[in-house]
């Protein structure tokens, strides 16, 4: 949809968030500087409101979701063949934080208006959607139970290296990727475990079976 100046809707969005991105480190995520945004970009207010129906939170889901994108344009030019699922996901996160690296203090106070007990299902959603476009990127294709089963042990993963990333202060955030290793390598293990065991319980008589067996006992 375009206004009546010609931008799209899109438009209005990126420009709106790339003038608040340096309010949001001394101000927060809040409606002034939604506003403040609108008429530092030159976009009307009834615009800015347009894009932003529920004011800031949609700015701030608009960044994360931003933020996704530019990890899958980033993961574009990834050989994925040449690299193990392990590898590819550790890549994904990582470009993934990378993407919000030059702003980093306004990530974080994202993540906390994400935490606010009345935002907790925007912030649950906008995980969701970036595990999902992280798994989407390495090249995910799986539709049945382990589509969720993947995106909840990886949200784990993102999550907690997000966490660590905020409070990280080493050259190159070394220690943020070795966080990220770790707890790759732990999933990993967990993935290991449900394989052997669904080798396991295939191997198993049918239940079923064996209970019709006690209804009709052999003469």
């Amino acid at each position: 949809m375009s206004k009546p100046d010609g931008s799209s809707v899109d438009d209005v969005k990126e420009r709106v968030l790339k003038a608040a991105l340096p309010l949001v480190p001394f101000d927060g995520w809040c409606d002034r500087v939604l506003r403040e945004a609108g008429r530092a970009a030159n976009v009307a207010d009834v615009d800015v409101r347009a894009a932003f129906p529920r004011g800031v939170i949609d700015l701030v889901a608009y960044y994360a979701d931003d933020a996704d994108r530019r990890m899958a344009e980033a993961m574009k030019g990834v050989d994925l063949a040449a690299l193990r699922v392990r590898e590819r996901v550790t890549l994904g996160v990582r470009r993934r934080i990378e993407a919000v690296a030059d702003s980093k203090e306004a990530s974080r106070r994202a993540a906390a208006v994400f935490a606010l007990p009345q935002h907790s299902v925007d912030g649950m959603q906008s995980v969701y959607r970036s595990v999902d476009a992280i798994w989407r990127a390495v090249g995910d294709t799986s539709a049945d139970f382990n589509f969720y089963t993947k995106r909840a042990l990886l949200a784990g993963v993102y999550t907690s290296t997000m966490l660590h990333w905020f409070a990280d202060t080493s050259e190159g955030v070394a220690d943020t990727w070795a966080f990220l290793d770790r707890r790759i390598g732990e999933v990993m293990q967990i993935e290991k475990f449900k394989a052997s065991a669904q080798k396991f319980v295939a191997g198993l008589p049918n239940p079923l079976s064996i209970l019709g067996s006690f209804r009709h006992p052999r003469g």
